[in-house]
C-alpha cells in the first residue's frame, strides 16, 4: 500500500509492486492528523512491524508572526510588525536590509529595507519555489535556491539585489542544495547538498571573475561528506574557519574546522546545537539549543588550534522555529538578533499526546484489499 496525507486525512491505495502502479481508488483511513502545509509534511510514521503513530490536531499556525529585535537584555522591539508567512531572515553585510523568503501565492525572495520600512519582492516566478537567501560579502547580490516544486531538487541561483540584470544559475545537480555562507573573499560559496544516502554533505563552489569582467561559477567540490548529516556551513569573519552542524554522535551538535586546510573538528555545543552565526564585531559564535534558546561562546586561536570558552546563555528568551532552516539572524553590530520571539506564556494548545494504532497492516488489508 501507499499511504499519504491530503488536508488532515490519511489515505491508502493498494499498489502493484511489479507493475509500479496503483490498484483501485484511494480510501480514507484516519482523520485529524496534524499537517504542516508550508513544508508539505505531516506528523505520522509507520513502523516496519505495523504500528501507526500520529499527532492529532489542527496544523500549527505559522502565519501572522511579527519579526522582532531581541536584545541581550531580553528586550523585544518590533521590526516587521505586519503579519507575513516568512522564513530564513538574513541581514545584508551593512545591516541595512534583510533578505527573507515569504510564502503567499508562491514562495519568493523579498527584501526589507530597515530604515525606510519598505518590503520589496525580488523574485516573481510563480512556477518555482525560491527560498533560503544569503548575501554576497559586498552586499550586491543574493544567492538563493530554486526548485520546480516541493520535494523536487532545488539548485543555487543568484541575482543582483537592485534587480538589474538577469537571474543566473550557479549549479546544476540532481540533488537538492541550500546555500550556507560566502567566504569573505567572495571566491567560495559553502553549501549543503543531499546525496544518495539522503544525508546532506558540505560542498564548496569556487567563483571566478569580478563585477567588471563578469562572474563564472567553477566546479563544486565536496569538503565534508560522511554517513552523518552535515548542514548549515558558516564561514568565520576572517575566512579561516567553518562552522557546521553534524549528527555524527547521534545528536546534532555544532562543530568548527579550519578552511581550507584539514584539522579538527572542535565541538562547540553539548546537549544539542545548530544554526551557527559568527559575530562580526567580537570573537564569539552563537547557536540555538534544541529548546530554541540562543547560546554564545567566546573563542580564540592558539597555535592553529581553535579554543572556545564554555557556552553561555545569551538570553532566556526563546525563538519560534519557522520551517526547516535557521529562523533567526544576528545583526552585523553583534548586539541584537532578529526572530519571532516566543511568548513568555504559551497561549496555544499543548500537543503532548501521541496516538498509536497497532496492527495497522491488518487494518489496511481489511479496508483496502489488494486485488490483482
Amino acid at each position: 500500500h501507499l499511504i499519504y496525507i491530503f488536508d488532515d486525512v490519511l489515505y491508502a491505495v493498494a499498489f502493484d509492486i511489479e507493475r509500479l502502479e496503483p490498484i483501485g481508488q484511494p480510501v480514507p483511513i484516519v482523520e485529524g492528523i496534524m499537517t504542516v502545509g508550508a513544508i508539505s509534511g505531516a506528523q505520522f510514521s509507520v513502523s516496519d512491524s505495523g504500528t501507526l503513530v500520529y499527532l492529532a490536531g489542527p496544523a500549527p499556525t505559522l502565519e501572522e508572526l511579527p519579526l522582532s529585535w531581541l536584545h541581550a537584555t531580553g528586550k523585544v522591539t518590533p521590526l516587521l510588525p505586519s503579519g507575513r508567512n516568512w522564513y530564513s531572515p538574513r541581514f545584508s553585510p551593512d545591516g541595512t536590509r534583510l533578505a527573507l523568503d515569504i510564502l503567499e501565492n508562491s514562495l519568493d525572495i523579498w527584501s526589507y529595507d530597515i530604515k525606510r520600512g519598505s518590503l520589496d519582492r525580488l523574485t516573481f516566478d510563480t512556477r518555482a519555489l525560491e527560498s533560503d537567501p544569503i548575501w554576497t560579502p559586498d552586499g550586491q547580490r543574493i544567492v538563493f535556491r530554486r526548485g520546480p516544486s516541493v520535494g523536487a531538487a532545488s539548485n543555487l541561483y543568484w541575482m543582483r539585489a537592485d534587480l538589474t540584470g538577469e537571474v543566473q544559475r550557479l549549479t546544476d545537480s540532481p540533488w537538492t542544495q541550500v546555500a550556507g555562507s560566502w567566504h569573505p573573499s567572495g571566491k567560495f560559496l559553502a553549501f549543503q547538498q543531499a546525496s544518495q544516502r539522503n544525508n546532506p554533505d558540505i560542498w564548496i563552489l569556487p567563483m571566478e571573475g569580478d563585477e567588471t569582467s563578469g562572474w563564472k561559477p567553477g566546479t563544486p567540490t565536496m569538503l565534508l561528506g560522511t554517513e552523518a548529516s552535515e548542514q548549515n556551513p558558516q564561514f568565520s569573519p576572517d575566512g579561516n574557519w567553518l562552522a557546521y552542524s553534524s549528527n555524527v554522535t547521534g545528536t546534532s551538535e555544532l562543530y568548527v574546522r579550519p578552511f581550507p586546510r584539514a584539522g579538527g573538528p572542535w565541538q562547540i555545543s553539548s546537549g544539542g546545537g545548530g544554526g551557527a552565526v559568527w559575530s562580526q564585531t567580537r570573537q564569539e559564535i552563537f547557536y540555538s539549543t534544541p529548546n530554541q534558546q540562543i547560546m554564545a561562546a567566546s573563542y580564540r586561536v592558539n597555535s592553529g588550534a581553535f579554543q572556545r570558552d564554555p557556552p553561555r546563555m545569551w538570553t532566556k528568551s526563546r525563538h519560534l522555529v519557522r520551517g526547516g532552516r535557521r529562523s533567526f539572524d544576528l545583526h552585523p553590530d553583534g548586539n541584537r538578533f532578529v526572530m519571532a520571539v516566543a511568548p513568555e506564556v504559551e497561549t496555544s494548545v499543548k500537543r503532548d499526546e501521541l496516538v498509536f494504532v497497532f496492527n495497522f497492516f491488518d487494518e489496511l488489508r481489511r479496508l483496502v484489499p489488494v486485488q490483482k
